[in-house]
């Protein structure tokens, strides 16, 4: 596959590279550029944060997880970067000398960058933006001292005059790997060669690669399909192409749905968020998967295309049993929606770290009220089961109930109906169950007005 990008100012173009070679690895390896480091090599560190930069603007993203052609018609920025051609340091830079906010050293060039980029983006959220890069040794606070420094300060020339994006290289449409710049494209591509694997984000795909040392055959990169990346937010509807990332699904939700916002924001790191996708977290069908429970309690509809073809159906329903989707060969998904409605939708997640972990138990509750007694539940787990499922049974409890403490009590009691969770290393199967019986009394207990969460709490 042949690819053009700038790195660090310069033009790069590279013949036959391979579908599945990382950023990270071409830029130690064949750059000799090690200044990104290999840390964890699946996401979860930020060690070898870099800088991409396209016609959407620029994002921090975890180079151990994209794939080299993702980088077709964009621009990468390295630590190597950072300092202008004369040698002059960014404001970022200056400010962790300063603020003594390098240790060892390991983790800074992946701090460093998520600090540029955010200071680029006018970002000032240094706790969300910086959640995804670990460190050792420093505790945190000179860190944030430093990227509190630098606030004001303007963003420097060699930043802001990135070269001009070339269009990307066209590539083959008949043979893989595949870039199609269209859901159509992708569409008569797809139908063709149902063996492919779609690439998104690569938030999950790089790591069969990186971790499971997989061969990947047929690949087909779904990043230019632009019309996969809309947002539709009408007075009765909201829609999300598959390709949107999270975080800009969570710029979106945020003002409808809050508790969904933070929800999200906690589920995976800025630089996962920035390239994860709506569409591939809810097609790799995982039952851990903290989106796909909040769009079921939202009621939402997935819609799905094969060839000239499309259907729709309740997302609960594509969730067949683990590892198993109401997907054809050759189809995929093309957007989400749910109606919109008032905001009773609330998403508690219960896990080990607060920030950027997997989830014990994932619960979203929707229900709705008139005069006082239920007349719509809507409740889904993750964490809970095969799949992310519903509580049917609780919901049939509370439906056509008064909204009072007795009547959640009596509905905790269904829990035993609805999931026989699984103990593993994340929680217990009681811990779970005695889990969501608790989070839908702290449900009812915040929609009456009472304060719920420990971060709220005030000594």
């Amino acid at each position: 596959m042949d690819i053009t990008f700038h790195l660090n100012g310069e033009e790069v173009t590279l013949s036959g590279v391979s579908p599945t070679a990382t950023l990270l690895d071409w830029l130690r390896e064949d750059r000799l550029m090690t200044g990104t480091k290999e840390g964890c090599n699946e996401g979860d560190c930020g060690a070898c944060s870099v800088m991409v930069t396209d016609d959407r603007g620029s994002k921090a993203l975890n180079a151990c997880l994209l794939f080299m052609p993702q980088l077709n018609g964009k621009s990468i920025r390295t630590v190597e970067g950072v300092s202008s051609p004369d040698g002059t340091l960014h404001p970022v830079q200056q400010a962790m000398i300063t603020h003594h906010g390098s240790q060892c050293g390991f983790c800074t060039p992946g701090f460093v960058m998520s600090m540029v980029t955010a200071h680029k983006n006018g970002a000032t959220d240094h706790d969300v933006q910086l959640a995804g890069n670990l460190c050792r040794c420093t505790g945190y606070a000179p860190i944030i001292r430093a990227a509190e420094a630098v606030e004001d300060q303007p963003v420097p020339t060699w930043i802001t005059e990135e070269p001009q994006l070339r269009e990307p290289v066209p590539t083959a449409q008949n043979h893989s790997p595949y870039a199609p710049r269209s859901s159509d494209e992708l569409a008569a591509i797809y139908e063709k060669t149902p063996q492919a694997v779609l690439v998104a984000g690569a938030t999950d795909v790089a790591l069969w690669v990186t971790k499971g040392l997989r061969d990947l055959e047929d690949v087909i990169f779904l990043d230019g399909c632009t019309d996969l990346k809309q947002v539709e937010i009408t007075d009765d509807e909201v829609w999300f192409g598959a390709m949107v990332d999270m975080n800009t699904m969570r710029d979106a939700i945020a003002p409808l749905h809050p508790s969904y916002g933070e929800m999200i924001r906690r589920y995976a790191s800025q630089q996962v968020r920035a390239a994860a996708t709506v569409g591939g977290n809810i097609a790799n069908g995982s039952p851990i998967g903290d989106n796909p429970p909040a769009l079921i309690a939202l009621g939402a509809t997935l819609h799905l295309r094969q060839g000239g073809n499309r259907r729709s159906l309740p997302l609960e329903d594509f969730f067949v049993d683990y590892g198993k989707q109401d997907r054809q060969p050759g189809e995929f998904v093309e957007a989400v929606s749910f109606a919109r409605q008032e905001d009773t939708l609330r998403c508690y997640k219960l896990s080990k770290r607060f920030d950027q972990d997997i989830s014990a138990v994932l619960g979203a509750f929707n229900v709705t009220t008139k005069d006082g007694v239920v007349t719509e539940a809507r409740i889904a787990f993750g964490g809970m089961a095969a799949t992310p499922k519903r509580a049917s049974h609780v919901e049939a409890a509370l439906v056509g109930q008064p909204w009072t403490r007795e009547t959640i009590s009596a509905a905790q009691a269904e829990f035993d109906k609805d999931f026989t969770p699984m103990t593993d290393m994340r929680a217990s199967d009681l811990y779970r169950l005695e889990s969501a019986r608790n989070l839908l009394a702290r449900y009812y207990a915040e929609l009456n007005g009472e304060t719920v969460s420990v971060l709220e709490v005030v000594l």
